[in-house]
């Protein structure tokens, strides 16, 4: 008996395309090139369907500073979008501050209100259920990306400290409402652990679509304190794995050194393997960019279940350079564990906040929000001896 074929395996699509600076109209022409390329905006916007926009909004940052979704991306996602009739909106829950408060200073409150979008609920949370998560059962989530008929997500390309890069997986991280992120990193101070409840939240929201901005990306002090780095390309796809494999492929980092990809694969949501990934438009070395400033190493999955001395001799810790801090209380303020981790300065006295890294869960939260880019990330000795590089 001969055996019958397996059927061969369509291959996840990411398109890229070069766009030199954000000009709005060239922005716009290279947004559909790259939409055109997966087939089309009909391909994932209805006329009447609710379509949400879901930037990366982290904190309140002018453009320029590649912090959050550039707004010239924003706006021409939102008029391919208006062009095939959706209602379309757009939220996402910062890091810290206020989502207008935020949206005003990254520069889309100012596109929303020129072309009539709504700004949805990311303040007001809902609990959902979610029995096939692989560990978030119970998921809290902005009212706004729930109420959506669909969601196109906007990362920015930045490294990151806990998950090695902010991509098109940990966007979605910003439909958790406010302070409550901090309640996931209490919960699951696991890295495995955080990274399966990245790939659940995207699992139940399911963005139809992923554009990443790379126009100017992000490298060094990721997520807001580092320093911008021109790479001229937007990618597109409807697999969020493999949009986040490609970047990491540009920026020469092992898409398995990225935590959420494993569990990722597992659960079938997309695929990070390079056999398994379809690359289209302008040429994939064009955008090489091997000497970005980024963490290669693996993410070391510390859990409680650690002896507290081995893992301040081997985890990355978050350090405090005294003399860019300005005492602002923001490291304090975000830190999610009661008490806090990093204690606040000594009134009165000329000290500056202090770690106590017996209680530190490395979740770097401090560093993602730092104002000043007083906080870093540093690697004790034997940390540099067992992954070296």
């Amino acid at each position: 008996m001969i055996a019958a074929e397996e059927p061969i395996k369509k291959k996840s699509r990411v398109s890229l395309v070069e766009c030199s600076d954000y000009d709005p109209e060239r922005v716009f022409q290279a947004v559909r090139k790259g939409v055109e390329l997966l087939g089309g905006i009909d391909h994932f916007v209805s006329a009447a369907e609710k379509i949400v926009l879901k930037p990366n909004l982290l904190v309140a940052t002018a453009p320029e500073k590649a912090v959050t979704t550039h707004p010239s991306l924003f706006r021409a996602v939102a008029l391919l979008c208006l062009e095939n009739k959706a209602r379309v909106s757009y939220g996402d829950s910062p890091a810290w501050g206020s989502p207008q408060g935020v949206a005003t200073k990254a520069g889309l409150l100012a596109i929303a209100r020129e072309i009539g979008l709504e700004h949805a609920d990311f303040h007001t949370p809902a609990t959902v259920s979610f029995n096939q998560a692989m560990i978030a059962k119970q998921l809290i989530l902005a009212r706004g990306a729930l109420e959506a008929d669909g969601i196109i997500s906007l990362p920015k390309m930045k490294g990151h400290a806990f998950m090695r890069i902010t991509g098109a997986i940990k966007n979605q991280f910003g439909c958790v409402p406010g302070l409550r992120k901090g309640e996931f990193h209490v919960k699951m101070p696991s890295t495995d652990h955080f990274a399966a409840m990245l790939v659940d939240i995207n699992r139940f929201l399911k963005p139809r679509l992923y554009i990443m901005d790379g126009i100017v990306a992000m490298e060094g002090n990721s997520p807001r304190s580092g320093t911008p780095r021109k790479m001229n390309v937007l990618l597109f796809s409807s697999d969020p794995v493999a949009l986040d494999a490609v970047f990491c492929r540009l920026i020469n980092l092992s898409p398995e050194h990225v935590p959420t990809m494993k569990p990722a694969v597992e659960c079938g949501m997309g695929t990070f393997r390079e056999s398994e990934i379809e690359i289209c438009g302008d040429s994939f070395s064009d955008f090489i960019c091997a000497d970005f400033d980024v963490l290669r190493q693996p993410v070391l999955n510390w859990d409680n279940s650690f002896p507290v001395y081995l893992k301040n001799w081997i985890s990355p810790r978050p350090v405090i350079d005294e003399r860019l801090c300005q005492n602002c209380g923001v490291c304090t303020g975000i830190c999610p564990l009661e008490p806090e981790a990093v204690r606040p300065a000594i009134a009165g006295k000329e000290s500056k906040p202090s770690y106590d890294y017996n209680r530190c869960i490395r979740c770097y939260c401090c560093q993602e929000v730092c104002p000043h880019g007083a906080i870093s990330i540093k690697r004790p000795l034997l940390s540099q001896l067992i992954h070296r590089g």
